[in-house]
């Protein structure tokens, strides 16, 4: 059974034309909102929103650490034992992270929860191109995508718009993983307050990835080089073209406490370091 989903619709006025649909529901352990601005009816939007919390159910289901029936926590059970042939999908994403692994000196580190983690712990991990399989060289691995998985599903969430032919939207995970499409009705962009640091930014087809600390008592992201927690309330925003690419840069340069700065290099626009 599809469990309905909380929505407002507002048609605009004529000089405008179309509506507004507001979208919000649970997943990936936070909350999704979905905007959408669009002439096409309310029937046709509410569609592409249920499309698109099956697309974020899939993903979670596949890259989700705490669910042990995942994709990834069955990797993450055998891969010591015997090579594991995952989805071609799921695949791709692990490469991806192997490879950011080594562009952000480190920084940026999928096998952060291990047991008796070390910086190179990563390097136990290996993945065959032949046969597609992964392989741990030892017990203890685990692989996490928190730091990835909410960038990765924006990009993902793209083709399922243009599809629908809606030309216009604004897509909120969790306050943290944010992607405008395409205008307001009353403007160019999305404008997006990033509170942390006090500040608007307009995205135009761009995301917006927040990493960090909201509070001085969270404590959630480690600093690869020592194995400790970055404390202390600090965050940092990036705008990129790319979702999955901001998730791993803002994750870098927040765990790397300020030691690492090579994604002024690479974000496209903005860069903001709030401590």
């Amino acid at each position: 059974m599809t469990l309905p989903l909380p929505h407002i619709y507002k048609p605009l006025p004529d000089s405008v034309g179309g509506g507004l649909l507001y979208v919000w529901f649970p997943v990936m352990h936070t909350r999704a909102d979905l905007v959408f601005y669009s002439p096409k009816p309310k029937a046709a939007l509410m569609q592409t929103a249920y499309r698109i919390r099956g697309e974020l159910e899939r993903l979670e289901q596949i890259g989700n650490y705490y669910n042990p029936d995942s994709e990834l926590a069955i990797i993450n059970r055998q891969a010591a034992i015997v090579p594991v042939s995952p989805s071609d999908e799921l695949y791709r994403i692990i490469a991806m992270c192997l490879k950011y692994h080594e562009k952000t000196q480190g920084y940026f580190d999928i096998t952060i929860c291990s047991t008796h983690y070390t910086k190179d712990t990563i390097r136990d991990v290996v993945l065959c191109p032949d046969g597609r399989t992964i392989f741990f060289r030892r017990s203890g691995i685990h692989l996490n995508l928190s730091g990835f998985l909410k960038g990765y599903a924006l990009e993902r969430l793209r083709p399922l718009l243009q599809i629908d032919g809606i030309e216009h939207a604004l897509i909120n995970l969790g306050n943290s993983s944010v992607m405008g499409i395409g205008n307001h009705p009353t403007g160019s962009g999305w404008k997006v307050y990033v509170s942390h640091c006090k500040k608007s930014v307009t995205l135009h087809n761009e995301c917006l990835t927040i990493s960090g600390n909201d509070s001085a008592t969270r404590r959630h992201i480690v600093n690869p080089t020592n194995g400790c927690f970055v404390t202390g309330m600090r965050q940092v925003a990036i705008v990129t073209p790319d979702g999955a690419i901001g998730e791993i840069y803002a994750t870098a340069l927040f765990a790397s406490e300020g030691e690492w700065q090579g994604a002024t290099t690479i974000v496209n626009r903005q860069l903001t370091i709030v401590n």
